[in-house]
């Protein structure tokens, strides 16, 4: 299993007037830690896309256990717990501050050829930085 941590802090304009993150943003969250794991990896989407595959969002899915609010410090894990083939999972936990569980979730990515846009293998490099994790 591959795993990275990264914060981020709520801003105003992520909540509600009640202060509440507005639920759309946790996909904003979610792509926030998927963009450092990857980064974690030495590995961008710029160099996917140079391989010739992009990797368009499949399925999104996001369970709420409690509130998170207006300057607080969310620990965002990210997590991949199977050598990816065409799709790529990401899973999600979100922490706040104090280690309570605000969010979990997970998000799927497909594979697909630049060309054609039809799916494909997963990019070369991922694949490579991904193997010593599942061995």
């Amino acid at each position: 299993m591959f795993q990275a941590t990264t914060t981020v802090r709520v801003r105003y304009s992520e909540t509600d007037q009640m202060g509440v993150v507005y639920h759309g943003n946790y996909a904003a969250f979610f792509e926030i830690g998927r963009t450092d794991a990857l980064r974690e990896m030495n590995l961008s989407y710029k160099q996917f896309e140079e391989e010739g595959v992009m990797m368009p969002v499949l399925d999104l899915s996001m369970n709420f256990h409690k509130s998170a609010y207006y300057d607080d410090l969310l620990i965002i894990k990210t997590s991949i717990h199977a050598m990816p083939s065409i799709r790529t999972r990401f899973d999600y936990e979100i922490y706040n501050q104090n280690n309570e569980l605000i969010t979990t979730g997970h998000v799927t990515l497909v594979s697909v050829n630049t060309m054609t846009r039809k799916p494909c293998k997963s990019p070369t490099v991922l694949l490579q930085k991904l193997q010593p994790y599942f061995k």
